[in-house]
């Protein structure tokens, strides 16, 4: 024990969260001090936490080489004079090389700037000096717990990945019980033939899903070839789908393969479905009902074997019902139905995601960060997502770009509140929330106003009023 007399520990009695973390978070507590040890328990305890103790670097190490924990939080001098925090700085090393996943918060009571960036260069997540601050050590303490069982569950989800599916498959991080449905549905229909619709707000993961389908079909092996269906202009769609021989059009000088024969024996992949053109639909029902189809320019009838997967964002019952989408191209592509939701209503996979994106992108950037500060989780948490995992993981992308130092804040994330992107929904006004849902409707409408008015339930004219009350403009060529 140092012969300093240490900072007494602050008291107990400040209010907390309790119930915030996981229940089966567990933190171990190092310091030779009995009163310190004693304080930090009956604090940690109080807020649902399982703690074990350490009074000594042999002890320390031999816990951590004995079980898992979430998170350390551990004195820097355990030797009596000695307050240079040497011993513990070692110690940093040395647990690093048992696990270099767990989260190392480091106390002192004779804390200096240098020892605090040696102990974030040694691996330390955190930083308290004595005596503590109750409330920023339990957030802290949440916010380390969260992000390593996040890493935890993100290494075990790539590692399930991996094992059940083939490798250079994408992680599907769905541990929200709004996705559960989803990885059912793909466990029972990806080993089979069957033809997939996968519906879904833009930027919610439909490319992922639809790998995800052809990485547990028996054509895993073979190719799975992607097209935007709906941005191939119908001027070249049956080149683009089917192929053409030389001479077929003026700038065909020579035979192109098209994306069905590319897909033969595999798997293919019509995003946005919604928006093929009404006239190219009949020649998309016929190759996939028989098989067969025809490149341009040729009369030479050829056939394929291609397990279809389709996705759009629109609501295609509403597209049957507006007549822009053959009923019978719809029975057809949807044997069976998938319907992935917003990220708003899977908060419960932010934590994960954050770690999944903030990996991808540290390692792309060649920056070294730790995590996110309670004030940055909080606001991934309480953001509306209107782009849903497409903006999430833009806005993680900023933000490893923006950062100054180990943690990102709030700031780096460049989250805008408005009525684009207003919040959480029970946050809003009502003109607010009236305001976004009119804005939706227009964009999935592609700014048709009568669709729009079909969908939202409203007259042409009640929308109308509604659009110059909100100060929405409207393309002069969609205006009646």
């Amino acid at each position: 024990m140092p012969s300093q007399t240490a900072p007494s520990p602050p008291s107990i009695d400040a209010p907390g969260r309790a119930g915030s973390v996981s229940r089966d978070a567990h933190v171990l507590v190092a310091d030779d001090q009995p009163d310190i040890l004693e304080a930090l328990r009956l604090l940690l305890k109080g807020e649902g936490f399982h703690v074990e103790t350490a009074s000594s670097p042999s002890g320390l190490l031999a816990a951590v080489d004995a079980r898992e924990y979430d998170v350390v939080l551990m004195d820097l001098n355990y030797t009596r004079d000695t307050t240079s925090g040497e011993e513990g700085l070692d110690l940093l090393t040395k647990l690093r090389q048992i696990d270099e996943t767990l989260p190392l918060v480091v106390m002192t009571a004779w804390g200096t700037v240098d020892i605090a960036v040696d102990a974030m260069r040694r691996g330390a997540r955190d930083f308290v000096q004595k005596p503590w601050d109750n409330a920023r050590l339990l957030a802290i303490v949440r916010t380390q717990v969260e992000l390593s069982q996040a890493l935890r569950r993100g290494r075990r989800l790539e590692a399930e990945n991996l094992a059940l599916r083939n490798e250079g498959v994408p992680v599907l991080i769905a541990e929200s019980p709004a996705m559960q449905p989803v990885l059912q549905v793909i466990a029972r229909v990806g080993p089979s033939d069957a033809n997939v619709l996968i519906v879904g707000e833009n930027g919610t993961g439909k490319g992922v899903v639809a790998r995800a389908l052809h990485a547990v079909s028996p054509r895993a092996q073979r190719s799975m070839v992607t097209v935007n269906a709906g941005g191939v202009s119908e001027g070249v769609f049956e080149s683009e789908l089917f192929g053409h021989v030389r001479g077929a059009f003026t700038d065909a000088k020579a035979d192109r393969v098209g994306r069905f024969e590319l897909a033969d024996e595999g798997t293919l992949f019509l995003d946005e479905i919604a928006n093929v053109p009404l006239g190219q639909q009949a020649k998309l029902l016929r190759v996939i009902e028989t098989g067969e189809f025809e490149r341009l320019g040729s009369s030479r009838t050829r056939r394929v074997n291609v397990r279809l997967i389709s996705a759009t964002n629109s609501d295609p019952y509403a597209e049957v019902e507006g007549a822009r989408f053959r009923q019978d191209l719809l029975f057809r592509i949807n044997t069976v139905e998938i319907r992935i939701p917003p990220l708003r209503e899977r908060r419960e996979d932010i934590p994960a995601l954050t770690h999944h994106f903030l990996g991808q992108h540290g390692r792309r950037y060649r920056k070294t960060l730790t995590g996110f500060d309670p004030t940055a989780m909080q606001a991934l948490l309480d953001h509306a997502w209107p782009g849903n995992i497409r903006e999430f993981d833009h806005a993680v992308e900023r933000a490893v770009l923006m950062a100054q130092g180990p943690f990102i804040k709030a700031a780096d994330l460049g989250l805008r509140a408005s009525r684009d992107n207003p919040g959480r929904l029970e946050d809003m006004s009502l003109d607010d929330v009236e305001c976004f849902l009119i804005k939706r409707a227009m964009a999935r409408c592609d700014a048709n106003v009568s669709r729009a008015a079909r969908d939202l339930g409203l007259s042409r004219s009640a929308l109308y009023r509604r659009l110059q009350r909100y100060g929405i403009t409207v393309p002069k060529q969609n205006e009646p």
